[in-house]
């Protein structure tokens, strides 16, 4: 009778496909009922996730492999340093311990204690004997931690030797310690393997494994902001409460499905499921925030691309070189010298960027009419310049920010005092297209200041008023004035700290990273969400809505808008609503690495195979 009450408990029984409502249960055998569930459900997917690491092993195997095997590596990094840090972690740490100090006592747990390693010998291996006068002494004056398990980094026992950064008394400490004598095997460990032990021993789940791989991969300041946001725990204990609500909630409507013709229930079929909407409604809204954070920690993770837009000869290429400080792009008074994508990646200001110099844009379609006349002299646009103007033009619609250029040129049959801006009207309509923007005017030194207002007002007036979109974030800013020439000839000089504007340039560039990647200081936690816990959220929404569109067949969605279909009612099918949340509640599941065997293996393998051997 008991089993039988736990069978029809166990909404966390792994592989099952009657989940069923703990609300059938008296109220005092509930918590413990579902507290045993909840275990065996924790047991079956630890153990499915041992199987898919040991690459099939049966689960008696598995689990011998994780407790007798002792694993070792040197965690910090290779070459030579003042100090390096070798770790061991296993059942087999006190063996290794004593096998290179015999004459020593073990060190008090988490105190650090100074020791000479000595190499194992044959009548060293007894810690009750001394090692022979002779013994070769592999580094003195080392440092030994030793944190007894569960609660160490791994989940295991852990002993850390912090010896000489030598190379050579490293490779002779790591070539002792597989010598020790142990009960079980002592190897060295795999990649990634101390925190693979760490999560299946459940010190971490599958989203703080990850933010600690971003850690380790950061490069820049922003990326480790990031990456840092993650390795709290928060996001995997939200989805893992999302998760347990419609385990939960598909309890409540399968106990309607199994016991619905013999059992009394408070709730009608109606009621139930407008109550499950209700909080499918909640859950739906988390998801699109967290898909919002993960939008926003992809841009710092893998750059933000910056494509650099105008017609031939405005000074691309010369700014892409004054940016990335160094002749990334080839600089020519010829115009057309940039015939393909020329691309550089830097750091500014902690926001990884990748910068795209672009051929310059020339099309008929894009002039004035009073700009025709003068521009039938020009050659006609070739093939190859017809492929870099679309490459280019292909380019901006996959960037995040679009500098557009500009340059002040004479104009001697009119314009303003005998100066006219070139520009091309097509890069200003693909810039007023993207997440951001920037005008940006080169050769403002050839002008007077008071000509160069004047050529302003009437390019904002005559072109950005008229011709660009009414919510163009060009028509409301200010251009930013630079001098490619003046910054390349006075780069060197102490009189100008910012010669050619060039850094009053970077300044309005990275106050637009700012605004691309900004989020409210109580949900920074979001930055933490990486692209594959993004797109399983996205599985997770199509189901939950896949599950709104069931519960609810009466209505639809117009425009956020609810909006009744027909004058018919019909039933909701809640054999369908119910699948529709094990569908859900799968997705989340996987993200933390509580999912089914074949969703670990997937998972496990393309994780931790970024990660170091020592870690």
């Amino acid at each position: 009778m008991f089993r039988h009450a736990l069978r029809r408990a166990a909404i966390y029984r792994p592989g099952t496909s009657r989940v069923t409502s703990r609300s059938l249960l008296p109220r005092p055998q509930q918590p413990c009922l579902i507290r045993m569930a909840r275990s065996y459900h924790e047991f079956g997917h630890r153990a499915s996730a041992f199987d898919a690491v040991s690459g099939g092993k049966s689960r008696d195997s598995t689990l011998s492999f994780l407790t007798n095997d002792t694993i070792y590596a040197l965690s910090s990094g290779s070459g030579r340093a003042g100090i390096a840090v070798i770790r061991i972690s296993g059942p087999g740490c006190l063996d290794v311990y004593n096998s290179l100090c015999p004459t020593k006592p073990i060190p008090n747990p988490r105190y650090a204690a100074v020791r000479t390693l000595t190499e194992p010998t044959e009548s060293g291996k007894d810690a009750s004997s001394s090692p022979p006068a002779n013994a070769n002494v592999l580094d003195t004056d080392a440092l030994v931690l030793y944190f007894p398990g569960p609660k160490t980094v791994t989940g295991e026992d852990v002993l850390e030797l912090h010896v000489h950064g030598g190379p050579a008394t490293v490779k002779a400490v790591l070539s002792a310690i597989p010598k020790s004598t142990s009960s079980g095997t002592i190897r060295y460990a795999e990649q990634g393997e101390f925190t693979k032990r760490a999560f299946l021993n459940n010190r971490l789940d599958l989203a703080q494994v990850e933010a600690l791989g971003d850690t380790l991969s950061a490069e820049t300041e922003q990326q480790r902001r990031a990456a840092i946001r993650g390795t709290s725990g928060v996001l995997g204990k939200t989805y893992e409460s999302w998760r347990e609500q419609l385990l939960l909630a598909r309890g409540e409507i399968e106990a309607l499905i199994d016991f619905s013709e013999d059992q009394h229930f408070d709730e009608s079929p109606t009621e139930l499921l407008r109550n499950v909407t209700h909080l499918v409604k909640g859950i739906l809204h988390s998801i699109k925030l967290h898909e919002m954070g993960s939008q926003r920690s992809e841009l710092l993770r893998n750059g933000i691309r910056i494509a650099l837009l105008g017609p031939p000869n405005v000074g691309k290429s010369s700014l892409m070189n004054l940016i990335v400080g160094r002749e990334a792009s080839i600089v020519s008074s010829e115009a057309g010298t940039t015939r393909d994508i020329v691309e550089a990646s830097l750091d500014i200001r902690g926001y990884l960027c990748s910068f795209a110099d672009t051929a310059g844009i020339r099309t008929r379609s894009s002039l004035l009419p009073e700009e025709e006349e003068e521009k039938k002299e020009e050659a006609p646009i070739g093939k190859i310049e017809e492929e870099g103007i679309r490459r280019a033009r292909q380019k901006a619609l996959d960037s995040d920010v679009i500098i557009v250029l500009a340059s002040v040129e004479p104009h001697p049959n009119g314009g303003v005092e005998g100066y006219r801006l070139n520009y091309d009207l097509s890069t200003l309509h693909l810039a007023s297209q993207a997440p951001e923007s920037l005008l940006v005017i080169n050769k403002s030194e050839t002008v007077p200041p008071a000509v160069l207002a004047q050529l302003i007002r009437s390019f904002k007036t005559d072109v950005l008023s008229t011709h660009l979109p009414a919510d163009s974030p060009l028509k409301t800013q200010d251009p930013v004035l630079i001098s490619c020439r003046t910054a390349e000839q006075r780069s060197g000089g102490v009189d100008d700290t910012d010669p050619g504007k060039i850094h009053h340039l970077i300044s309005r560039l990275s106050s637009s990273f700012a605004e691309l990647t900004a989020i409210p200081q109580d949900m920074e936690h979001l930055l933490g969400v990486t692209a594959r816990q993004n797109e399983l959220l996205g599985q997770c929404r199509d189901a939950l809505e896949d599950f709104m569109a069931e519960a609810n067949p009466n209505t639809t969605t117009v425009e956020g808008d609810v909006v009744r279909m027909g004058e018919d009612e019909v039933e909701a099918d809640i054999v369908l609503a119910a699948e529709h949340l094990r569908v859900a509640a799968g997705r989340l599941a996987a993200i933390t690495g509580k999912g089914e065997a074949g969703d670990v293996e997937e998972v496990l393998g393309v994780i931790f195979e970024k990660f170091c051997v020592g870690k």
